[in-house]
């Protein structure tokens, strides 16, 4: 593994183990060990190399929201009334639980968030009581995901 210009190279093995844990992260080392033909340590050491090198960005567990009851994903494009309201829309946007991603964006809108919502009326309650609310946006526009069809992570 050597990293030039702000990019890391990963060789065979790197890519057998990320491959593995992005499967399950919950797989145990000393199976991945067994996969890999290589020791336990060597796998830790690995491992400690990718994290810092800032590839490895931590370990989640991933709730499943439709068992809490969110069944209505959505995304929206916020346009603002200047770009100066940027900042301090994000802010205001932290707030909000419902909202699980933000982006600035280049195109019709200056943000482009992604909800979660119990249904569309919590959905239509989070827009109008608590986005359009927010000073400097102007307006936004909805789109209501009806089924995710690709969920992945980059390919190794």
């Amino acid at each position: 593994m050597k990293a030039s210009n702000q990019s890391i190279s990963i060789d065979g093995i790197d890519k057998k183990i990320l491959r593995a844990l992005m499967a399950d992260a919950r797989t145990p080392i000393l199976e991945i060990a067994r996969q890999v033909g290589i020791s336990g340590a060597a796998i830790h050491q690995r491992l400690r190399k990718l994290e810092k090198s800032g590839l490895i960005a931590g370990s989640k567990f991933i709730i499943n929201p439709k068992v809490l009851g969110y069944t209505t994903m959505a995304f929206v494009g916020i346009y603002l009334d200047r770009a100066m309201s940027n900042p301090e829309a994000v802010k205001q946007l932290q707030k909000i639980p419902e909202v699980i991603e933000c982006h600035y964006t280049t195109g019709h809108w200056s943000i482009f968030i992604k909800i979660l919502a119990k249904d569309n009326e919590h959905l239509m309650h989070v827009l109008n009581k608590e986005i359009q609310s927010i000073s400097g946006v102007s307006r936004t526009e909805t789109f209501i995901s009806l089924q995710q069809q690709i969920e992945r992570q980059i390919k190794i």
